[in-house]
This record gives structure tokens, sequence and C-alpha cells, in this order.
């Protein structure tokens, strides 16, 4: 598992991918959204009502829940609707364009393909070339969510199919930023649902269940505790809202791209630089996207960004996750340290999150 700073208040842990561990194994066809509900468990009253209410649970979504497995690995994902679309972590499929899919309840290997990936936000969509018999998984209104609220995460961790952890919702209103290494795209969630449910490795891409039987979040992340020399910290991990992951799988499947990402966007890509004293200073410029807010603001290759409306962006997260707090349109102060060594700080007025 990987390793990043989280950006929890007062939590010394780091964040890990819990997608796919080592194995050695055109535009979509619009399709009717599925139904989407609010999360109105009703509470048991004993331990026997407890039980019931998970196994009926389980029953009924765990059919939903399905394996990825590609040449690299191997993750979690929940069917979306009848015509075999598949919503899962673009870190779970990582490169590949093909793949098998397994339902958790049993079954043949299914051949599917890739329809689009959007890693800034760490979700895809795939295919199966044969969907007869799957069953769309329900999927709630995540905005409704209480903390203290059971939740079941479901998926294949350590590729022990179909498996299934309790816990609550921790938190809500996460902002948590994934690794930058090779297969992972280094994605910065926001709004992410922090959860006490056990995740490990191979969860990613699964589903995150109220105790009504509907999907409230993607487990994506699982926390390490760099103390215990980067061991797992029990009972904390990070899920993408329902809410993100449904809207971002319907533009896939009905445009075949991500049309609207409802993220802002500086328009540069870069790496965080490390100063004569070891520790991260900035965000260095390696490239300025044409015709974005930053191209127009002056920001070229070899700048450092140091802070953005007054905070410190010591780092590409940091940077990222300020970034999540603005909104596309919006002006941003940004302080630069210029190649010859001069401060300035410009106007840049965000753009999209795009895509591709």
């Amino acid at each position: 598992m990987r390793e990043i700073a989280a950006g929890l208040a007062a939590a010394a842990v780091l964040l890990a991918g819990c997608g796919p561990p080592p194995t050695t194994t055109g535009t979509a066809t619009p399709s009717p959204a599925p139904t989407t509900s609010t999360p109105t468990a009703s509470r048991p009253t004993s331990p026997q009502t407890l039980e019931s209410a998970y196994e009926k649970v389980i029953s009924e979504v765990l059919p939903s829940i399905v394996q990825i497995t590609t040449k690299a690995g191997l993750g979690s994902g929940i069917v979306f609707d009848t015509k075999g679309h598949i919503v899962t972590n673009a870190h779970v499929v990582g490169q590949a364009t093909q793949m098998t899919v397994t339902i958790a309840t049993g079954g043949p290997a299914r051949s599917a393909k890739l329809v689009r990936s959007f890693p800034a936000g760490d979700l895809a969509v795939i295919k199966v070339d044969k969907p007869d018999g799957l069953r769309p998984a329900r999927f709630a209104d995540s905005a409704k969510l209480r903390v203290g609220q059971i939740v079941l995460a479901m998926g294949n961790p350590l590729g022990l199919s179909g498996s299934v952890t309790d816990g609550i919702v921790s938190a809500l209103g996460r902002t948590v930023t994934e690794p930058q290494n090779p297969g992972s795209p280094g994605a910065t969630i926001a709004g992410a649902i922090q959860t006490s449910a056990a995740i490990n490795p191979g969860n990613s891409g699964g589903a995150l269940v109220d105790l009504s039987g509907h999907v409230i979040g993607i487990p994506t992340l699982a926390a390490t505790d760099p103390q215990l020399g980067g061991g797992a910290a029990p009972g904390i991990g990070f899920a993408i809202p329902s809410n993100t992951a449904t809207d971002i799988a319907r533009q896939i499947v009905q445009n075949g791209k991500v049309t609207n990402s409802h993220r802002a966007a500086l328009g540069i890509r870069g790496s965080t630089v490390i100063g004569s004293d070891g520790q991260p200073s900035g965000v260095g410029v390696a490239s300025v996207e044409p015709g974005s807010g930053a191209e127009r603001a002056g920001v070229r290759a070899g700048d450092v960004i140091v802070s953005i409306n007054g905070k410190n962006t010591p780092t590409m997260a940091a940077l990222a996750e300020t970034i999540t707090t603005l909104k596309p349109g919006d002006q941003a102060r940004v302080g630069l340290i210029r190649s010859d060594g001069s401060k300035a700080t410009i106007n840049i007025r965000l753009g999209q999150l795009q895509g591709d």
C-alpha cells in the first residue's frame, strides 16, 4: 500500500490506495439511470433484528458487486445499469482496456472493456460483453448521510470475493489525496466519506452500503500509520460519495466522457519541490495548459507556486486540496517564486477540470 500525507487535522496518518494488489494471474449507449434513494434505514432494536437487517442487505446488494481482474491486479466494481455498465475506481482498471468480471456471488467470468476513465476523480466505467443477469445496485443520496449511520463495505479485499465488513460513517466532507505513483492517478477526492468499516487492497471500487441496501459511496482509500512503519491504521477508510460517483458515471455512459467535472482547475502540471532543508517548499510548474487561466495570467514553466489565496501550498497534494474548495470561474490569488528568484502574486481565473 502506497503512502501519502493525509491532511487530517491532528492526525498522524497516511493514505494508501485500496486498489489492485499484485496478482499472478466509442461512445456508450445511453441507458436509464439507476434508482437513487435517500438513506433512511430503520434502526434495529435488538441484536437479532440487527443481524436480520445485515443479512437482508447483504443478500440484496452482494449480487450487484463484482470482482474486476486485469493483467496487473484486481479490484471491485458495482453494477450500474442493465446494459452492463459497471462503475469502479480508475486505479482499479489502471491502463487496462480489457478485463474480466465475476459477480461476487459466483458464476462464470465475463469479458469487459473500458468505456472511459476519469483519473482526476479516480472513477471509471467499464462494460461487460454479456450483461444478462446483472443486477444494478440502488444508489442513495449521499448529501443526506449522517455521522453515526451503520454501513457495510462490500468488495473483494485481497481477492476474497464477496467479503463484507461493517462500521459507521465516521465523518463527512473530508478532502483526501492519493499518491502520485505508477498505477495510481494521484486523484484528490473532495467531500469524501470517512468510515470505520475495514477497507483493504481489493476493496477499491466496491460498495459502501447503508442498512436500506443503498450504495452511499465507493471505498477508495485506506489509512496507514507511519508510527507503525506504514502498517494499517484501523478504522480509517475513505469512500467517494455516491452522488459524485453516479454523476460522473452517467456522463460517461451517456456521452462517452466526462463533460462537466464541477471542479476548478488552475491549468498547470507540476510536482512538489523539495527545498535545501529537505522539506517541501512549493509546486514546481512543469507545463502550462494552452488557453488556461494560468497561461493568460503569465504563469510559466519553472515557476514555483507557494500559495493560493494566502494559504501555503508546499506540496502538490496541498495545492490540489486547496483548489477543490474553489469553483470554476473563481478568481484565485496565486503566490509564485519565478525562475529568477523574484516573488510575485497574480490573479488567475480558474477553469474547469477536464475529463480527459
